[in-house]
């Protein structure tokens, strides 16, 4: 014999009726405020920018983390951030040990925007137990914003890009 349970009647859904967005931007609605906040504080958490790390390296002194470039080493001839430690992504298991100091957070990089090596790298260190942040822009944008940096041949800079960094200041005002 088939026990059956009672249920409770179900009322119908009301209709949605929501006005189609006025454009792309709002077709998905922007999170709630308190969501919105605990993303962008965990983006922080997991990004440095460029104008940040050259600021925090150009007070002299410890900055409290360590730069690491993780491109291959024709990359890392072309040009890279002064002081930064070379370990290419697919070395940082086997080497990342020897180079780096478990106590002080790394903060990686790889050419730009439009290259994840930088996110790789941050990865494998996180699973070795480093503490790590991702710069965004990458060498690019350090490199687009004026800062110097060393290669193969010795220092070198550039003149800022106007439309990565303002003209004539080190602050952008972020």
């Amino acid at each position: 014999m088939t026990q059956t349970t009672p249920t409770t009647p179900v009322p119908p859904a009301a209709p949605v009726t929501t006005a189609p967005a006025a454009n792309a931007v709002l077709r998905v609605p922007p999170a709630p405020p308190a969501a919105a906040a605990a993303y962008f504080s965990a983006s922080l958490a997991f990004h440095a920018d460029v104008s940040d790390v050259a600021a925090a390296l150009a007070a002299g002194g410890d900055p409290g983390f360590v730069v690491l470039d993780s491109r291959s080493t024709e990359s890392w001839d072309q040009g890279h951030i002064p002081g930064a430690v070379h370990l290419p992504t697919a070395l940082i298991p086997e080497e990342a040990p020897r180079l780096l100091d478990p106590s002080v957070p790394v903060v990686t990089y790889c050419w730009g925007p439009g290259c994840n090596g930088a996110t790789r790298a941050a990865l494998a260190l996180a699973e070795l137990g480093y503490q790590v942040k991702e710069m965004l822009g990458g060498f690019e944008y350090w490199a687009r914003e004026g800062f110097g940096y060393e290669t193969w041949e010795g220092a070198r800079k550039r003149d800022a890009d106007p439309l990565t960094a303002p003209l004539g200041t080190d602050d952008c005002g972020c």
